[in-house]
């Protein structure tokens, strides 16, 4: 799976500074920013404090993965991090943790492109027969048939061509949410809670998915020129992306206060141009991901499959159609876009992103063996990845049973 979580741009060698720092934001920026208002209205305004900390812990889990990479020169993936500090078994549960991550956001795709539908179209229905499907279920099924031509590619980099376009999304649908709020009548005077405790589980299991990427970071650090910018690559793109979250959640939040849907964009008036924008912007993401985010689950399946199967094109296609329809089912039965990032922020995220960087340079850099400040720094990373961790995924189980 090491080649899967590449992109083209980081498949070559030879990346520049702006290079890699645009394949390191793009790593990171994708369909999570609509959830921020959203979950900056569950938090409260001091729940930005737990956004930035969240930040920073995950730029230097991010040069961790660096030091693990330099401590073994034949190490280009994260999964060859996870087997040199623990074996193949970890190698075999952080594919496990890392497929199923990327299985449930491609889920969470199928959601949002619906929900995006739904809200152009509430009128739409499909009759089959005497069946008729009505609402966001509808858009469920048109979604899948509309993402479908796109899992007949199995070719990795022209998919990841297709899906460099999300910084750019990103960045459209930011402007178009500011331009709403600033010309189109709503202004930023919503108040919002200071500090909503109930809500921080939520809250902060949604900021830290919108800090999933860990798993490219050995592809951009190796493709690299000069790998000694390394550091000011991860330092600037973090700070875009900071800075995107920030306005994200707070424009969203001033607009529309603890009314805002857990989608910013379905708060957003159609008859807006600017908000339309935004509309179909966002429909472009998933379309443009979603067969980028299971192709690595789908090469997963077929390593584990003999010889005589893993390598026929006919397997392939049936491997991805059984994932698309099984991402299918499980949207029409659970469609809770915030619910379900939830999850995968505070279960698969934080393994990824705070646990496993600091277990493995620990065991890597040998920190363990004496107390110093490295060490205290990781163990404290790893307390707080596990405690938000345990009570986010038990606060979005709750919520999501309660919807369902």
């Amino acid at each position: 799976m090491s080649n899967e979580l590449r992109t083209p741009l980081t498949q070559s060698r030879g990346s520049s500074f702006l290079k890699a720092c645009f394949n390191g934001t793009n790593a990171f920026l994708g369909a999570g920013l609509v959830t921020l208002p959203y979950a900056l209205s569950r938090g409260g305004w001091l729940s930005l404090v737990l956004l930035f900390l969240i930040s920073i812990i995950t730029f230097y889990t991010a040069i961790l993965l660096k030091k693990c990479m330099d401590s073994d020169p034949s190490i280009t993936s994260y999964l060859d991090i996870a087997e040199r500090a623990f074996g193949k078994t970890a190698r075999i549960i952080v594919l496990i943790i890392l497929s199923t991550e990327l299985y449930l956001v491609a889920v969470g795709l199928i959601i949002l492109e619906s929900d995006s539908l739904y809200k152009l179209f509430p009128k739409f229905g499909i009759k089959l027969g005497s069946l008729l499907i009505c609402g966001r279920q509808s858009f469920v099924l048109v979604t899948a048939l509309i993402i479908l031509p796109t899992m007949l590619i199995t070719e990795m980099s022209i998919l990841s061509y297709v899906s460099a376009t999300g910084v750019f999304c990103c960045l459209i649908i930011v402007g178009s949410i500011v331009c709403v709020g600033a010309f189109g009548g709503f202004g930023f005077h919503a108040s919002g809670d200071l500090l909503n405790v109930g809500g921080l589980p939520t809250a902060v299991s949604l900021y830290i998915f919108c800090f999933a990427g860990h798993a490219i970071i050995p592809s951009i650090y190796i493709s690299m020129r000069d790998k000694n910018q390394f550091s000011k690559v991860v330092f600037f793109s973090f700070l875009l992306i900071t800075i995107t979250c920030m306005v994200t959640a707070v424009t969203g939040y001033l607009m529309y206060g603890d009314g805002v849907e857990s989608q910013i964009t379905l708060n957003l008036p159609t008859t807006e141009v600017s908000a339309r924008v935004a509309i179909y912007t966002i429909l472009l993401i998933p379309i443009a991901r979603y067969a980028l985010m299971v192709t690595p689950v789908a090469n997963a399946i077929e390593g584990g499959l003999s010889e005589d199967y893993k390598n026929g094109r006919s397997v392939k296609l049936l491997i991805r159609m059984a994932l698309l329809v099984s991402s299918t089912v499980v949207a029409y039965v659970f469609p809770y876009y915030e619910t379900l990032m939830a999850i995968v922020g505070s279960l698969f995220t934080v393994s990824v992103s705070f646990i496993l960087p600091c277990m493995c340079y620990l065991k890597l850099s040998a920190s363990y063996r004496s107390w110093n400040y490295k060490l205290l720094g990781s163990v404290g990373i790893i307390a707080f990845g596990t405690l938000v961790g345990v009570l986010g995924t038990y606060s979005s189980i709750v919520e999501l049973v309660q919807e369902y």
